[in-house]
């Protein structure tokens, strides 16, 4: 068990700091990230003999924090969150217009995502994970994980840069439409179609 409680030490050592930043993110408070954290780490000391290359530890405590988050979140059905599906596409911008962020606003705005559209944000802007680990960490297509950051970055844009109140941010929304409803695989099919 000794060797055990080292390699829980080195990790911890290791990635405490990105674990927590992400734990954050998907909770948007300091104690439930802290939570989470802790119990991520108690998670993977126990499972410890499942990691197989060390050089993966990362994506594999991320992968046993989110699931964790996931549960909580499942057996805590008070989690109020935004559909993106009814969010169009928005006009490009410079490169030059950088908006001065409230950082508040945005954990705001990051936690009314749905964790689906959620996670591959924070993974691919703040921990700066690639589309591979991240597709293979919530196993889908990366096409679709492509599309989600798309979208969640696009609802991110829309409720930070709206200078109204949220019900006017709502009322921004365009209505879902017929097409807005079809399975992925119906979109891709439809896009497929349009590229001949």
């Amino acid at each position: 068990m000794g060797s055990a409680a080292g390699g829980l030490h080195a990790l911890i050592d290791a990635h405490y700091e990105a674990l927590y930043r992400y734990a954050y993110r998907l909770t948007g408070s300091a104690a439930d990230a802290e939570d989470l954290t802790q119990e991520a780490f108690g998670k993977a000391f126990v499972r410890m003999g499942q990691l197989r290359e060390a050089d993966r530890a990362r994506a594999w405590l991320f992968r046993i924090l989110r699931n964790l988050y996931l549960h909580k979140v499942r057996d805590d059905k008070r989690h109020r969150i935004i559909p993106l599906d009814a969010v169009g596409d928005l006009p490009g911008r410079d490169a030059d217009e950088t908006p001065d962020i409230d950082p508040a606003k945005l954990q705001q705005a990051i936690d009314q995502l749905d964790e689906g559209f959620r996670t591959p944000l924070i993974l691919f802007y703040f921990e700066e994970f690639s589309y591979r680990d991240i597709a293979e960490q919530m196993e889908l297509p990366i096409g679709t994980v492509m599309s989600r950051l798309a979208r969640a970055k696009a609802y991110l844009r829309t409720s930070l840069s709206a200078p109204g109140s949220d019900e006017e941010i709502e009322a921004t929304k365009p209505e879902k439409s017929e097409r807005q409803k079809e399975t992925p695989d119906a979109v891709v099919r439809r896009a497929g179609n349009q590229v001949t």
